[in-house]
């Protein structure tokens, strides 16, 4: 991108294989990306699905919130990326690491305070 003149970049944390299906979000990895002085977006919901635990990927969504803020909170995360919808068991895509649509604005409203803390 940055070859063609395109410095419209958007760093991103989606988590890590770490085996055992989970997929693991190193916090320094916030910090790394914020030095190459774009704008970093942490993927909150890939970051929960657990791959290939049968034909299609499972997920722990119970941890979003905690992860968001958690990411929020190093001071570094610009952006939030979050798979949402009202009813996850009938999305068509990452039903199990969905977050149900009414737990969005109580995550929001969190990271939004902690984002107030620190400044």
């Amino acid at each position: 991108m940055l070859s063609q003149n395109n410095f419209q970049v958007l760093c991103t944390e989606r988590g890590s294989s770490f085996g055992y299906h989970n997929l693991v979000v190193d916090f320094r990895s916030f910090a790394i990306m914020h030095s190459l002085n774009y704008p970093v977006v942490y993927d909150v919901t890939h970051s929960l699905q657990r791959p290939s635990l049968n034909k299609i990927s499972g997920g722990t969504p119970e941890y979003a919130r905690m992860m968001a803020c958690a990411a929020i909170a190093t001071g570094k995360v610009h952006g939030l990326f979050i798979e949402t919808h009202p009813n996850p068991l009938e999305a068509l895509s990452d039903s199990a690491s969905m977050l149900p649509l009414d737990q969005l604005e109580d995550l929001l409203i969190s990271c939004l305070r902690i984002k107030q803390a620190i400044s």
